[in-house]
């Protein structure tokens, strides 16, 4: 029991022998249900609401100090609400006394340093994969202002706690963070939860990892690192390509040196691990952005195992029979350098995409790279080329028939969201060797060929009026793909382009969505704000679109999970008899 200073913010309870009789009682005070119990002899003040699922604790049970909720049987220290259970949360408590027989309360509760409460809450969810725990302390630290934060624990939660390296919990999350900005304002917190639930699902029942020291050395030759970070990257040395990586970034050397360590590695054989590898090294680089530089010795090098560790397709039949890409790619690359040389990215006014595109999509191999090589002698800059690569590959999603088996739809993805990477990769830190990518890229694309036949016409404008309410229902019934497809072209006539974006948002939050469907919608948004007005930034929409319905909809527990958490935190009844 607590002695209260203020008599002035006092509630009467009841009769300190009423109280003493029925052993608990709940009233009602400036919004709140408090319970008030009395146990060996002591008085207690507690919120009614389990702190969990909203369960009226007054229906719980008291022994021996722990009151115990009876729907998940959450355990709580009388004395001063905390939990024994971790899935649960602490319950408020409140000032409480006796004065002439007569029992008051403080109705205000007696508070915590909240952002210290929630990133206590954010730790204990990842460790334990609690989804509801890791949905309560991203809406508390998100209405403190706190996004960043949850970034950051849960990002350097996730590369420490995975001693296989970066997962693709870390990519959710980092692509979530990139497309904050064009979400609603409502929908960014859900967001960010998908992001930390997956970094907690992908570390669980994982070894911690043990970073490796940097090596004690006066080198600072970038061009040394380099070379040192390709050999042991190609001998799949992954020890020495870490420290050799973690002391590049702990001697300082320039960012744009570290960036082109990474990406020629990642470009050094094709298209590693069907496109993930180079993929998940961009995301790296942008999560350090996210959360800061100063954490990047231990964030970067948690992609050396994929790297090192990675399928190389030349190694692959598909790339080898019936035409020898490998060694066409071979050939281009060896061309390149004097190829940019020549051009010098001169022509920044450039606007051949969609003829290029075409070429990709139904070109020959041959033909295509020769028409490439070309461009960039002619002074097509890189990443304009790149560019076009994303959007070529992004219109396989628009004509991919449905007759096609339902896997085929994770065919496109890789090829989509790998151009991407190369795409950010190369407005980031442009380099020779990591052009390699784009032409690799547009190889990856014609192998996909097959996928667009039959070619799935773009849809044609309806005419007919419409508003942005119309697409998120598509999303409730399987098999949608088509119809979703004219209802997103008739948005975008009408100039719906901003409001699409969103809703398409909406579409992927609201489901269980897995890990390709977040790549796709971050890799289409940012694809779309290159190409945005132009009819290229449509296509680009309309294949997100078909991809996401192909995958919808799903169960949707979590955000049923977020939203249980939400009106928690908003202190609505959940059960109507608190």
């Amino acid at each position: 029991m607590t002695t209260i200073s203020e008599p002035e913010t006092l509630v009467r309870a009841g009769s300190l022998e009423e109280i003493e009789r029925e052993g608990m009682k709940v009233i009602s005070a400036e919004g709140r249900t408090i319970l008030i119990v009395h146990d060996e002899g002591r008085l207690y003040a507690l919120d009614n609401r389990c702190p969990h699922m909203g369960f009226p604790l007054r229906r719980g049970a008291v022994r021996d100090g722990i009151l115990t909720c009876h729907w998940h049987h959450a355990k709580f220290d009388l004395s001063g609400g905390c939990t024994l259970d971790p899935f649960a949360d602490d319950v408020p408590a409140f000032r409480i006394e006796t004065r002439d027989g007569e029992v008051f309360v403080d109705p205000r509760p007696i508070e915590s340093d909240r952002r210290s409460h929630w990133e206590t809450k954010l730790r204990e969810g990842l460790e334990g994969q609690l989804s509801l725990v890791l949905a309560k302390s991203v809406i508390g630290l998100n209405e403190l202002g706190a996004t960043n934060d949850v970034l950051r624990e849960a990002a350097l939660f996730g590369v420490r706690n995975r001693a296989s390296g970066w997962s693709t919990g870390l990519s959710i999350l980092t692509a979530m963070a990139n497309v904050l900005p064009v979400l609603q304002e409502e929908d960014r917190p859900v967001a960010t939860f998908h992001g930390v639930v997956h970094v907690g699902r992908s570390t669980a029942n994982q070894p911690p990892n043990f970073d490796l020291a940097p090596l004690e050395t006066e080198l600072r030759d970038p061009e040394r690192y380099l070379e040192w970070f390709r050999r042991f990257v190609e001998t799949r040395s992954t020890q020495a390509a870490e420290r050799t990586l973690r002391s590049a970034i702990h001697l300082d050397l320039p960012r744009d040196a570290i960036a082109e360590m990474m990406f020629a590695a990642c470009t050094d054989h094709l298209f590693l691990d069907t496109g993930h590898t180079l993929d998940f090294a961009n995301k790296a680089f942008e999560l350090v952005d996210h959360i800061g530089w100063e954490h990047a010795e231990e964030v970067l090098p948690s992609i050396v195992p994929s790297l090192t560790g990675a399928r190389r397709m030349e190694e692959s039949s598909s790339w080898r029979h019936p035409v020898d890409l490998a060694a066409l790619l071979d050939d281009v690359h060896g061309q390149l350098d004097d190829a940019i040389a020549a051009g010098a990215g001169r022509q920044r006014d450039w606007r051949g995409h969609r003829d290029l595109a075409e070429q990709i999509l139904d070109g020959e191999p041959d033909a295509t790279l020769e028409r490439m090589l070309a461009l960039v002698r002619e002074g097509v800059p890189l990443d304009e080329l790149s560019a076009t690569v994303a959007y070529a590959a992004a219109r396989r999603a628009v004509h991919f028939h449905v007759s096609n088996e339902f896997g085929d739809w994770d065919t496109v993805h890789h090829s989509f969201t790998y151009a991407n990477a190369v795409d950010q990769a190369m407005r980031r830190s442009p380099s020779k060797l990591l052009a390699r990518g784009i032409f690799d890229g547009a190889m990856s694309v014609y192998l996909e060929r097959f996928l667009n036949v039959p070619k799935q016409p773009h849809p044609a404008l309806s005419g007919d009026p419409i508003l942005p309410d119309a697409l998120l229902p598509a999303f409730d019934v399987q098999g949608q793909v088509d119809e979703t497809a004219r209802i997103v072209a008739d948005l975008l006539g009408a100039g719906w382009r901003e409001q699409v974006v969103e809703v398409l948002g909406q579409a992927l939050l609201r489901e269980d969505s897995g890990f390709h469907e977040f790549q796709i919608y971050e890799a289409g948004v940012r694809q779309y704000q290159h190409f945005a007005g132009q009819p290229e930034g449509d296509h680009i929409l309309t294949g997100v679109a078909r991809f996401l319905t192909a995958h919808s909809p799903t169960v949707r527990s979590r955000l049923q999970t977020f939203d249980i958490a939400a009106r928690l935190h908003r202190g609505e009844s959940l059960h109507g008899d608190e």
